[in-house]
């Protein structure tokens, strides 16, 4: 009998019905290199130690970019701007967070057998930064945080009220955008039609 390890190292990319829309992922920074990049799992800062990633870049789908880059616009009205965590994450990616994370902490990482949206290049994980500062405005939790705190409705006591204005501004701009947060990560929005992409494994190093 095979392992749960075992068994999901042999794991494939699921098989889907033919999507509905093409794929047509684009980097953030050819739209608007204002945009900062952070991408921690292009480092050892992130929860699993050690980079998965070749190179720090980001990619999404381009109306979800473009959507983006309207809310970097806006944002930058008020003196902000937005700091890039993630965005495209190949398949291959995803299966390795799987098994990599304690079964009790799994509802914070998507379960390959069904593929991520970020594999699908419509989900982008982003904060907040002072454009004057060049610094990150603060959030309730750290990025990646396996934790209540990440929760978009937690309100904790220590919580300071900047954390949780800063949460609010996230989510507000976002969502006007057409961007759609997900409950248990702050930092973690959907762009709509997201389920109309296919699920992909390219990696950054094969993408233009």
């Amino acid at each position: 009998m095979l392992s749960a390890a075992t068994a999901s190292c042999r794991m494939r990319i699921p098989v889907e019905r033919e999507p509905k829309l093409a794929s047509d992922l684009v980097e953030l920074t050819d739209l608007d290199a204002s945009l900062v990049l952070d991408i921690r799992y292009a480092s050892a800062n992130n929860f699993v130690g050690f980079p998965v990633y070749q190179q720090a870049r980001a990619f999404l789908q381009r109306p979800a970019a473009e959507a983006l880059v309207r809310v970097q616009k806006k944002l930058a009205e008020q003196g902000l701007g937005l700091v890039i965590f993630d965005g495209y994450r190949p398949w291959s990616v995803t299966r390795l967070f799987w098994q990599v994370t304690p079964v009790a902490k799994r509802n914070y990482v998507a379960d390959p057998s069904k593929g991520s949206r970020h594999n699908r290049g419509c989900a982008v994980d982003c904060a907040l930064m002072d454009l004057q500062t060049g610094r990150m405005l603060p959030f309730p939790s750290e990025y990646d945080d396996f934790s209540e705190k990440a929760h978009l409705d937690y309100q904790g006591s220590e919580l300071t009220e900047q954390q949780i204005a800063n949460r609010s501004r996230l989510l507000a701009v976002m969502q006007a955008e057409g961007f759609q947060a997900y409950p248990y990560e702050w930092w973690h929005f959907d762009y709509q039609d997201w389920q109309a992409y296919p699920l992909l494994d390219t990696p950054f190093e094969k993408l233009d």
